[in-house]
């Protein structure tokens, strides 16, 4: 049996039979979102694309033998690590931290937090297969996970979301490739109460001008509106790409003043 040493210390196992293998690419501009990789399951080679998530988290270790073992990803960490310092540096604790992590994956970020003293949260992603990959990795890091569709969300679970008083919201990881769209930022963001904690990173290219997803328009909006007040923005090593790239995200951490305008949730 072969494990993964993760930077949080838990042991992942991953199968024997299994080996990850890159292709020889040597594009330097292969876009992120078609990256991909072959597994060999002993049986033969199956090529998953990185963003199927629903096949990654299906199998117990193969999303952090990818991106942590082989690739490097340091978010998580980096972006806990940043929170609990300005936490600290008003005087607050991480334990009285209500956090709603959104596109939580695994629950890689939710250990991450819950190492620097937060206490359980509350995940939503929209693969079911993450939920089900938290729920079997990291029992302890949620109080609740919910597998739907924010733009589209089931009465009882937008209740139960209200009713949780959130003062931290946390993305990592899944802004800007059409998994998380603004609509959906925004909504959550509509969730933390006033002078809550946002924690979220973003590939630099959504940040820049000629986005087309939405954000680079969306936050520049938060900003200079005083909607939402970064006390930390920086730059950084995501993690590597299949061409041995450093791929460089932006980390935002700050506070909420008040809720973004309902045109921003359609």
């Amino acid at each position: 049996m072969k494990f993964i040493q993760l930077q949080s210390g838990d042991e992942i196992p991953l199968k024997s039979d299994l080996k990850v293998r890159f292709p020889d690419v040597n594009d330097p501009d292969l876009p992120q979102d078609e990256e991909w990789c072959l597994v060999a399951n002993g049986k033969g080679e199956e090529r998953i694309r990185f963003h199927d998530y629903h096949e990654i988290y299906s199998v117990r270790g193969l999303y952090e033998h990818i991106f942590y073992d082989k690739l490097k990803c340091q978010s998580p960490q980096f972006l806990s690590a940043l929170l609990a310092h300005e936490v600290t540096r008003v005087g607050q604790q991480m334990s009285d931290l209500r956090v709603f992590d959104v596109g939580a994956g695994n629950g890689i970020m939710a250990e991450a937090l819950r190492l620097a003293g937060a206490p359980p949260l509350v995940g939503v992603d929209i693969i079911e297969e993450a939920k089900l990959a938290a729920e079997r990795d990291r029992p302890d890091a949620y109080k609740a996970y919910y597998a739907v569709d924010m733009t589209d969300m089931p009465a009882a679970v937008e209740q139960a979301l209200g009713a949780e008083s959130f003062n931290c919201l946390t993305l990592v990881a899944a802004l800007g490739f059409g998994d998380i769209p603004p609509e959906v930022f925004a909504t959550a963001f509509n969730l933390i109460e006033d002078n809550g904690w946002i924690v979220f990173n973003i590939k630099d290219k959504f940040v820049q001008g000629g986005d087309n997803s939405g954000f680079a328009e969306l936050i520049q909006h938060m900003t200079d509106t005083g909607i939402f007040v970064p006390t930390v923005e920086a730059r950084y090593v995501h993690r590597r790409s299949i061409t041995n790239e450093d791929l460089y995200y932006t980390a935002f951490v700050g506070r909420k003043k008040r809720d973004l305008a309902k045109k921003y949730l359609a």
